[in-house]
């Protein structure tokens, strides 16, 4: 008896340890998460939609409205579309297009893209972007905050107010692409 007691003394010890450090790792993979970078405060983005081109090849429109709630303003400086090689920030004005650097988001105020006026183009879409899906966009701020949102996929005969309108031909959206 004294010998079985012998034996599973360090069993049992080890089985312990064991539990410990499955205890002991978990804290570690919790502070990982917390450590991660989150959404910018007081920053949302609704109404987030993709339109899809016409014309295979050519760029697609993307459009949503980002509300700042917050007391100080925000720099919008870059977006990302999943699925996208390239996304810019372009203004329509007077008819002409031309790509912004970055958009001033004011406190308390509200930034609308949408067709003829501030939007995202993005180039060389991936063949996984198809309408009724989503794309995730992510917003990146001067300050180095992020954004992320999902985005609707549509057709361009969706109803987006942009048909006709072809962003590809005779426009400079810059290099690369």
């Amino acid at each position: 008896m004294v010998r079985a007691r012998l034996i599973l003394a360090p069993a049992l010890l080890g089985l312990s340890a064991l539990s410990l450090g499955a205890c002991q790792q978990q804290p570690a993979e919790t502070a990982e998460a917390t450590a991660a970078p989150e959404a910018k405060p007081g920053l949302a983005v609704t109404d987030g939609r993709l339109i899809l081109p016409v014309v295979g090849g050519n760029p697609a429109g993307i459009y949503f409205t980002l509300t700042n709630t917050g007391d100080k303003p925000g720099t919008l400086a870059a977006v990302s579309i999943d699925g996208a090689a390239k996304a810019e920030m372009h203004e329509t004005k007077g008819g002409t297009m031309s790509p912004v650097p970055q958009i001033e988001v004011p406190a308390g105020g509200t930034v609308k893209f949408e067709p003829g006026a501030l939007h995202v183009m993005a180039f060389d879409l991936d063949a996984k972007l198809v309408a009724g899906g989503t794309a995730e966009m992510t917003l990146t701020f001067a300050d180095g905050d992020k954004l992320s949102a999902p985005l609707k996929i549509e057709s361009r005969t969706g109803g987006d107010g942009m048909a006709g309108m072809d962003h590809g031909e005779g426009m400079d959206h810059g290099s690369g692409h």
